[in-house]
């Protein structure tokens, strides 16, 4: 690709909803879309099948954020652009940024951008959206209301040829303190194979987004993967938001009275 392009019908790469709420969460959604801007949608060197499978988005996970911002009253910050345009869960600095291998499919048109078009692509998507959700917790804490930064993903069932079993996988590092619970409330249920880390882990270099805005301001903070076959129905999506939103409100009500207790000792 050569001179940075001029991307049409594109004023925002980043959507805040709920941005009032007074909840205790701040949920985000860094996968959301699989829209390609033009010219995006024609240089990429992808298939129309491609845009719509998992190497572009993470579906349903939108969905189930919205439920959960909307159960919990709590404001979502999600990106509107494909993460094939720039990955906004990965710093700035990683060399699978803007992908050029995603699972086994080649995307030609990012190979061998030129400094220019990467910085193109992080005034467009990639630092708006840190911004947004920047700005969000700014605010919140300036208002001092307990906020709890959760993002949520989907995943593909087969990845490489290998099957992965969870229907939830919960992601986490130095934080436990919504992780944990969560996972004995899961677990509890009988019904699910729960993954601690797995599919993924923060040594994977997929935790930038509660890295930044969740450890780094040491607020309780996790990172939500439920497997995509699982989130394929509008129905499916409300399902899951209304199975973990009391979850999350008891995990971080207990952490808030922990913190309470620990004030006062």
């Amino acid at each position: 690709m050569g001179a940075s392009p001029q991307v049409d019908g594109m004023s925002r790469a980043v959507s805040v909803e709920n941005a009032e709420g007074t909840g205790p969460f701040v949920f985000v959604c860094d996968h959301a879309s699989n829209f390609l801007p033009s010219p995006y949608d024609q240089s990429l060197g992808i298939t129309q099948a491609d845009k719509s499978a998992h190497i572009a988005w993470d579906p349903g996970a939108l969905g189930v954020a919205r439920g959960l911002s909307r159960a919990l009253d709590a404001p979502l910050v999600h990106s509107t652009v494909s993460r094939l345009i720039i990955d906004c869960n990965r710093e700035e600095t990683r060399p699978d940024l803007i992908p050029c291998l995603s699972e086994t499919t080649q995307i030609a048109g990012n190979r061998d951008l030129p400094a220019s078009e990467i910085a193109f692509r992080l005034n467009l998507a990639h630092r708006p959206f840190h911004k947004a959700v920047d700005k969000v917790i700014n605010r919140r804490l300036e208002r001092g209301l307990p906020t709890a930064v959760v993002s949520i993903h989907s995943f593909t069932p087969v990845y490489k040829g290998k099957i992965r079993p969870w229907e939830i996988g919960l992601i986490s590092d130095t934080d436990r303190s919504l992780a944990d619970p969560v996972l004995c409330e899961l677990r509890a249920r009988g019904d699910l194979t729960v993954g601690d880390n797995e599919p993924y882990a923060p040594a994977d270099g997929v935790y930038y987004t509660i890295r930044r805005h969740g450890e780094d301001r040491k607020l309780p903070c996790l990172m939500i993967e439920i497997r995509n076959d699982e989130v394929k129905t509008a129905e499916e999506e409300i399902r899951w938001s209304e199975m973990l939103a009391p979850m999350l409100a008891h995990a971080v009500e207990a952490k808030l009275d922990s913190a309470k207790g620990s004030a006062h000792a």
